[in-house]
């Protein structure tokens, strides 16, 4: 894990700015980033949205994965309703891009984050859930996709990034007839990769992100960027692009140390979870 340079004040002072609904901390090379409106179930607004690609554009260097959470009894109940006002098409192609610009901040930022999900992860909240690269999901845990029955579409990027976790049909269903989706039923569909029970989520994704900031640098780094580029693209231009990532990897000092322990018997064998 790498030494910690930046101390809590320092950390609190770089993310003073940050609207009151959002919190941030540090654990070491972990930061935790809450949205702290409960009040609300935490439902999105342009400042919280704002602060979101903030955060993750100003991280030190030092942490390597965050935890991202919500206050209270959600995660988060998506778009502020409160806040959509009349725009036409082209401010509202730019509004829709702040939120794009921000959750790939999330998703193509500088380390592996981590989303707990509790309660409500509907519309807007589910769409900053799919930008992070793991989710824990407690049991209460339950998605939707509302906006078709108010008369609106996604815009936070679900349409991009939620397919190819459920699929397209499933996508549709959720739309179309306001289906829920249970906690279990996002598991089993892989919308989520743990499930844990309730108040268990925290925890759980603290374990996970320390872990996953233990690992080399480079290699959380390629996974991320990566390997979604990778999968995305056609059989050829994926075996390239991979050979030339892995051989990158292996020439990093890290890399190299490492695997100088493990043949050295120094470094732990995989073994059954």
């Amino acid at each position: 894990m790498a030494p910690m340079t930046t101390s809590p004040s320092e950390f609190a002072n770089l993310f003073a700015d940050l609207p009151p609904t959002l919190k941030a901390e540090r654990h070491g090379a972990v930061a935790v980033l809450r949205l702290n409106r409960p009040a609300k179930r935490n439902a999105l607004n342009d400042a919280m949205v704002s602060g979101v690609g903030a955060f993750f554009g100003a991280l030190p260097d030092d942490i390597r994965a965050v935890v991202l959470a919500g206050e209270g009894e959600h995660f988060s109940a998506g778009l502020d309703l409160t806040e959509l006002t009349e725009r036409d098409i082209f401010a509202g192609i730019e509004h829709s891009r702040t939120w794009h610009r921000a959750f790939e901040a999330v998703e193509f930022g500088k380390v592996p984050v981590v989303a707990v999900l509790h309660g409500a992860v509907v519309g807007g909240g589910l769409e900053i859930a799919a930008a992070a690269h793991i989710r824990v999901a407690e049991r209460s845990a339950f998605y939707a996709l509302p906006e078709t029955s108010r008369g609106i579409f996604v815009g936070g990027g679900g349409s991009v990034r939620l397919p190819p976790l459920i699929g397209t049909a499933r996508m549709m269903d959720m739309m179309l007839t306001g289906r829920t989706l249970s906690a279990e039923e996002g598991q089993l569909i892989g919308l989520t990769q743990y499930l844990v029970g309730e108040g268990e989520g925290l925890a759980e994704a603290m374990e996970l992100a320390h872990r996953i900031a233990g690992n080399a640098p480079f290699t959380n780094f390629a996974v991320m960027h990566m390997l979604p580029r990778i999968a995305r693209s056609d059989p050829a231009t994926g075996f390239a692009t991979e050979a030339l990532t892995s051989a990158i990897a292996q020439g990093e000092p890290e890399a190299k140390a490492r695997l100088k322990a493990f043949l050295e018997k120094r470094a732990p064998k995989v073994t059954r979870g």
